[in-house]
C-alpha cells in the first residue's frame, strides 16, 4: 500500500518519525513507514530540494498517511517557503491566518479559530503565552515567535486517531525540527537577508533591518552520536495606520428607543435626515480615532539536539528549544467624542440604517479634541527541553519514552508596561463632523472663534494609562507508547498512557490617571514638545484619506513623561518619582492548573477488497482532566465622574482590597476513532474517518473570580465572572475524500467533505447586578439639580455641579481653556443611585454544525520546471448571527466565528538552479465576534474579505550560494472591520509591503 515518493535530506534528517515525535503521533502511517525504512534512508539518501522537492515531500505524506493530513516542508536546509510559518501554513487547504503587526500570527483550521487548534513540537504539546490587553487568556500559539529556519516540516492532521493527542478540534499541528542521526554526515546552512518594509508609518524612517541565521549538524562515532545546532536573529521595523470607531457604536438600537445616544424622537427630529423608522436598527458612534503605530521587533531563536544510537535497536534524543521575541511599539493618535446632543445626521434606509453623516456642534463650552501618545514593550520566551527514548525491544514489540519540561512566558519589557497612553487635548473645539459614506469615517473639525487649527499652545495634558499584563504556561508531560506487532486478524497494535500537568499564571496590574478633564493649563506643557504632522497621507489606500483632517500633533513620549511626572503642583509625580509608570502589583492575578490523564489503544489492519488494498485502524482514547484555580481580584470602594463622558472605579489600584477565591472542576471522556482506507486503483486513495475529539475551554472562562472594568458608563459598568465547571467543546467528526496522484511527478486532485457536530459552545449568560456598595454620581440628586438647573448639557451639568455642590463630594484639578472647572465628582452613598454591572458568566448553551468541501490541484508541468497549485474551502455553520436582533430585543446571540470561505492560487518555477513563486490567499469576510468594542452584546464584529499577493525569487549562483528576493503584500491591500454594514467601521488598518534580499550558503 506505500508508495514511494522522492525523499528530500529533510524528510529523513528533521522529521523525528521515530524519536521524540513518536508519542501517539508516531503511530501515524507515516510515521510507521519511517520507524521501518529508517536504517535504510541513512544509509541512501536521495537529495531532491527547492520548491518541487518540498512539494513531492508534501504529497507523499498526504498520500500515506492515516486520515487527512497536509503538510508544509522546508525546500533546502534554512529554508522554508516563507519567512514566517503562518505564512506558510496559510497555503494548505483549509487553513487561513490571522496576522498581527502585518505579519501571520494565528491559525484557523476549517473556521475553526487559534483557540481550537493544538500545537505540538516534535509532537509534544507546547504551552502558549499570547499576550492581550487585561489578564490575558488564550490558548492560541503565536506563530510569530517561532523563527522558520530551522523548522524542518508543519503537519496538520485534521481528522481524528485515538493516537494523536487530542485538545484541538479544528486540527491538531505538530511542528518537526533537526534530527542529526537521520542524515549522517557534516551539513550546515547559513543566511543573512534585509527587510525593508514600507509599513512603517511617518512616525518614524524606513530603514534596512537585519535577519541572520544558521544551521549545523554532523555525526560521531560511526554515526551512533549526533549534534545538531540551530540560531536566528531577527530584528524588523514594522508598522500600521488605523482609524476607525475605537470605543464602538453606541446600541444597536431600534428606531423607536429612547436612550442616551439615540436619535431625538418626532417631532424634535429636526436635524435628522431620513430618521430610522420605529422597527429599523442603527447604531451612534461613541468616537472616532486616527492613529499611527510603529513597531520593532527582536527575535532570536535557538535549538540544540543531541542523540546517541549504540545500535538500530535503540536512540535517545535530549534536545532544547529556546525562543525570545521582543516587541516595542509606539503609537500617536487622535480623537474626538460624542457627547448626542446637538447632534446632525443622515441615514440610509432600513431595516439596518446606517449612517452617511454624523455631526455634533458643542456650543461655546467646547469640547476636546484629545492627542495622546503611547510607548510600551513586551518580551516572550518560550523553552523547552524534552528527553526521548526509543527502543525496539523484540523483532514485534517496540517503546517510545518522551518526557519533556516547557514554559511561555509573555510579559513588560518596559517601565510604561504592555501598554499606555498620555492624554493630551486642546478644549476649544467646538464641531465634529463625520462623513461615513467612504472606506473610514472622514473626520472635520471646527475650533471655537478666533481659532482655525490646532496650536500647540493650547494643548492641555489629561489622564494616562499605564497596563502592566502578564501571563505564564508551564507544561510538564510524560509519555509511554508501545507497539505490537503481529501476523494474524490484526496487523498491529498501539497503545499509550499520558500525564500533563499544565499550569497557567495570569495577572493585570493598572495605573491610571483619571484627568480626562486636565490638569493645570497649557503653559505647563512647553510648546515645542509638539510636532505636527500629516496623518492623512498614511490613509493613502483608502477613500476619503484626501477630505479627512491632515494634521495632528506627536509628542516625545520620554520627555512627556518627565514632565508629568514631576514634583508639586500640577503633576505631583504621577509615575513616582521614577519614571517607572507601570505598576507591579499584580491585583488580578489568576492561577489555573490542569492536570489531564491520557490512555489509548489502536489497532490496524491491512485487507483486500477484491483486488483493492484496504485499511483500517480504529480505536479509543480516555481524557481526564482535574482543573484548580486560586484567583486575586480587587474590589472597587467607590466612583468618580472625571469628564463629559468619564467615568471611574475607585479602589481597583488598592492592594488592600484584594480577595482571594478558589474554584475546582473535573470532566473526562471517552474518545472513539476509526478511519478507512481504499485504493480502487494504484493511482487513487479513498478515505473515511469518523472521531471524537475536544478542546478545552480558554483559560478566561475558567478562572475563577469576579472582576470589573475601571471605566464605567452613564448605563452602568461591565465585569466578567469565571467558570471551571465548564464543559470542553466536544466534537463529532466525519470525513469524506477522495485523491487522485495522476502522474508520478507529484501531481494530484483532491476532495474531501468534512461535518463537525459540535456541543458545549461558551456563550455568556449576563446578569445584572450590584456586587458592590458603590454609587453613580450620574443620575442622582446633585446631578437632577443641575439638570434642573441648566438643561442637560453634560458640560453645563458638570459646572454646575462643582459652583453648587457640596465641596467634599467632589475635587478640582484645574481650569481649562474656556474658564470651566476640571476634576472629578465622586459617587455619594444614600444620595446617588447604586451602580449597577453586567455581569457574563461563561455557561455552556449552544450545540452547532460546521461542514464544509475541500478542493485542492497540484500540477507540475513534466520537466519544465513550471507548476501551480490551486485550492479551495468552502465552510458553513448551522448557527449564523441575525443583523436584525437588537440587544434590547433578547438575550445575547451565539454564533460561530470564524467561518468562512478561502483560497489560494500559487504558481512556480524550478529549474536549474532558478526558482520562483507567486502565491494569492484570499479569504472571504467572516465574523469575529458577537460582541461590540465596547462590550455590548449583540453588535457583531465583522472582518472583510482580504486577499494577499506574496512572492519570492531565488538563484544559486554558484554551488551551494543562492541569492533571494521575497515580497510581502506587494499590493499594499488593507483590512476592515466593519459592523451590521460595511458603514459601521470599527477599525480600518493600512500596513504596506515588505521586501526581503539576502544569499544563503548550504553545505
Amino acid at each position: 500500500m506505500r508508495h514511494s515518493g522522492l525523499f528530500t535530506w529533510r524528510q529523513v534528517s528533521l522529521a523525528l518519525l521515530g524519536s521524540a515525535s513518536a508519542l501517539a503521533l508516531a503511530h501515524s502511517a507515516h510515521a510507521q513507514e519511517a520507524d521501518e525504512e529508517g536504517e535504510d534512508l541513512r544509509q541512501d539518501v536521495v537529495v531532491v530540494e527547492g520548491i518541487r522537492g518540498s512539494l513531492v515531500e508534501a504529497t507523499d505524506i498526504k498520500r500515506n498517511a492515516q486520515g487527512v493530513v497536509d503538510a508544509i516542508t522546508n525546500e533546502d536546509m534554512g529554508k522554508f517557503p516563507d519567512t514566517n510559518l503562518a505564512e506558510s501554513l496559510q497555503r494548505i487547504t483549509g487553513v487561513s491566518i490571522n496576522r498581527q503587526n502585518g505579519e501571520g500570527s494565528e491559525v484557523t483550521v476549517r473556521g475553526f479559530g487559534p483557540g481550537f487548534n493544538l500545537v505540538l513540537l516534535n509532537g509534544r504539546q507546547m504551552p502558549t503565552a499570547f499576550l492581550e490587553g487585561g489578564a490575558p487568556s488564550s490558548r492560541s500559539f503565536d506563530f510569530g515567535n517561532l523563527a522558520s529556519e530551522g523548522i524542518a516540516a508543519v503537519e496538520v492532521y485534521k481528522t481524528g486517531l485515538a493516537s494523536i493527542p487530542t485538545g484541538g478540534i479544528g486540527s491538531t499541528l505538530n511542528i518537526k525540527t533537526a534530527r542529526p542521526l537521520d542524515a549522517p554526515g557534516l551539513r550546515y546552512s547559513v543566511g543573512a537577508k534585509g527587510v525593508y518594509d514600507n509599513s512603517v508609518t511617518n512616525l518614524g524612517d524606513t530603514e534596512l533591518t537585519p535577519e541572520i541565521s544558521g544551521i549545523f549538524s554532523n555525526t560521531f562515532g560511526d554515526d551512533k552520536f549526533g549534534v545538531a545546532l540551530v540560531g536566528s536573529y531577527q530584528e524588523r521595523d514594522s508598522g500600521f495606520a488605523q482609524v476607525g470607531t475605537t470605543s464602538g457604536w453606541r446600541g444597536a438600537f431600534l428606531g423607536a428607543e429612547n436612550n442616551w445616544g439615540t436619535l431625538p424622537q418626532p417631532p424634535n427630529d429636526t436635524q435628522v435626515t431620513n430618521r430610522p423608522g420605529p422597527n429599523d436598527i442603527y447604531s451612534t458612534p461613541q468616537n472616532v480615532n486616527y492613529s499611527l503605530t510603529n513597531v520593532n521587533r527582536e527575535r532570536i531563536n535557538g535549538q540544540a539536539t543531541f542523540q546517541y544510537s549504540p545500535n538500530s535497536n535503540f536512540t535517545a534524543t535530549l534536545d532544547y528549544f529556546y525562543t525570545q521575541n521582543k516587541v516595542a511599539t509606539e503609537r500617536s493618535d487622535m480623537s474626538v467624542w460624542f457627547n448626542h446632543g446637538d447632534v446632525t445626521s443622515g441615514w440610509t434606509d432600513g431595516p439596518i440604517a446606517s449612517p452617511l453623516f454624523y455631526n455634533e456642534d458643542f456650543g461655546d463650552l467646547g469640547t476636546d479634541l484629545s492627542m495622546g501618545g503611547a510607548k510600551y514593550a513586551t518580551k516572550a520566551e518560550n523553552q523547552s527541553i524534552g528527553l526521548n527514548l526509543d527502543w525496539q525491544a523484540t523483532d514485534r514489540l517496540s517503546f517510545t519514552f518522551d518526557a519533556h519540561s516547557s514554559s511561555a512566558e509573555n510579559g513588560q519589557d518596559s517601565p510604561y508596561g504592555t501598554s499606555s497612553v498620555i492624554s493630551t487635548a486642546d478644549f476649544e473645539l467646538r464641531t465634529q463632523a463625520v462623513d461615513f459614506t467612504k472606506d473610514i469615517p472622514v473626520l472635520e473639525i471646527g475650533f471655537q472663534d478666533p481659532f482655525t487649527g490646532i496650536d500647540p499652545s493650547r494643548m492641555i495634558s489629561t489622564g494616562s494609562v499605564f497596563s502592566n499584563s502578564y501571563i505564564k504556561t508551564e507544561i510538564d508531560q510524560f509519555q509511554v507508547n508501545g507497539r505490537y506487532e503481529l501476523d494474524r486478524f490484526i496487523d498491529s497494535v498501539d497503545f499509550g498512557v499520558s500525564a500533563t500537568n499544565n499550569k497557567v499564571r495570569s495577572a493585570f496590574a493598572n495605573a491610571q490617571r483619571d484627568t480626562w478633564g486636565g490638569v493645570g493649563t497649557a503653559d505647563d506643557l512647553p510648546d515645542d514638545i509638539f510636532k505636527r504632522v500629516n496623518i492623512a497621507e498614511n490613509f493613502d489606500q483608502f477613500s476619503g484619506a484626501g477630505q479627512t483632517q491632515k494634521e495632528f500633533f506627536v509628542f516625545d513620549f520620554d520627555r512627556m513623561v518627565d514632565i508629568i511626572d514631576s514634583a508639586g503642583d500640577p503633576f505631583n509625580e504621577a509615575c513616582g518619582g521614577d519614571g517607572v509608570c507601570r505598576s507591579d502589583d499584580f491585583l488580578i492575578d489568576r492561577r489555573i492548573e490542569e492536570e489531564s490523564y491520557a490512555g489509548f489503544f489502536e489497532v490496524s489492519k491491512d485487507f483486500d477488497i477484491g483486488l483493492m488494498p484496504a485499511n483500517i485502524t480504529a480505536g479509543l482514547r480516555y481524557e481526564k482532566t482535574d482543573i484548580t484555580s486560586p484567583s486575586q481580584v480587587t474590589t472597587p470602594t467607590g466612583t468618580q465622574w472625571v469628564a463629559a463622558n468619564e467615568f471611574g472605579l475607585i479602589g481597583l489600584d488598592n492592594p488592600d482590597n484584594v480577595v482571594v477565591q478558589e474554584f475546582t472542576g473535573e470532566y473526562d471522556y471517552w474518545l472513539p476513532a476509526i478511519d478507512f482506507r481504499l485504493e480502487p486503483r494504484d493511482d487513487v486513495v479513498l478515505r473515511a474517518s469518523y472521531s471524537k475529539t475536544l478542546t478545552r475551554p480558554g483559560y478566561a472562562d475558567i478562572a475563577g473570580g469576579l472582576s470589573v472594568a475601571q471605566i464605567f458608563r452613564v448605563d452602568g459598568g461591565n465585569g466578567t465572572n469565571g467558570n471551571t465547571n465548564l464543559r470542553p467543546f466536544l466534537s463529532e467528526n466525519f470525513d469524506l475524500s477522495a485523491e487522485w496522484y495522476y502522474n508520478d511527478l507529484g501531481s494530484y486532485v483532491s476532495a474531501g467533505y468534512f461535518r463537525k457536530d459540535v456541543e458545549n459552545f461558551i456563550g455568556s449568560g449576563v446578569v445584572t447586578q450590584t456586587p458592590f456598595e458603590v454609587y453613580t454620581p450620574f443620575g442622582g440628586e446633585r446631578y437632577n439639580a443641575a439638570v434642573a438647573a441648566v438643561g442637560d448639557d453634560i458640560g453645563a451639568i458638570r459646572q454646575w455641579i462643582f459652583e453648587n455642590a457640596d465641596p467634599s463630594t467632589f475635587e478640582i484639578t484645574g481650569t481649562d481653556s474656556s474658564g470651566n472647572f476640571t476634576g472629578n465628582i465622586f459617587g455619594v452613598p444614600g444620595e446617588d443611585p447604586l451602580l449597577t454591572f453586567d455581569i457574563a458568566t461563561p455557561v455552556n448553551q449552544e450545540d452547532a454544525t460546521i461542514d464544509g468541501w475541500e478542493f485542492a490541484w497540484q500540477h507540475f508541468f513534466g520537466d519544465s520546471g513550471f507548476g501551480f497549485i490551486a485550492n479551495y474551502t468552502i465552510v458553513d455553520g448551522d448557527v449564523a448571527f441575525d443583523n436584525n436582533q437588537v440587544p434590547s430585543s433578547g438575550d445575547p446571540q451565539f454564533a460561530v466565528t470564524g467561518l468562512s470561505d478561502s483560497y489560494n492560487l500559487i504558481g512556480f518555477y524550478d529549474k536549474d538552479g532558478l526558482q520562483a513563486r507567486i502565491a494569492y490567499n484570499w479569504r472571504d469576510k467572516f465574523l469575529t465576534s458577537t460582541v461590540g468594542v465596547s462590550g455590548t452584546p449583540n453588535n457583531p464584529l465583522y472582518v472583510e474579505d482580504y486577499g494577499q499577493i506574496d512572492f519570492n525569487v531565488s538563484y544559486e549562483v554558484y554551488d551551494g550560494v543562492t541569492l533571494f528576493v521575497e515580497g510581502i503584500n506587494v499590493t499594499d491591500e488593507t483590512s476592515r472591520t466593519v459592523g451590521r454594514t460595511p458603514a459601521y467601521v470599527n477599525f480600518a488598518t493600512q500596513t504596506g509591503s515588505r521586501y526581503n534580499i539576502g544569499a544563503r550558503y548550504t553545505f
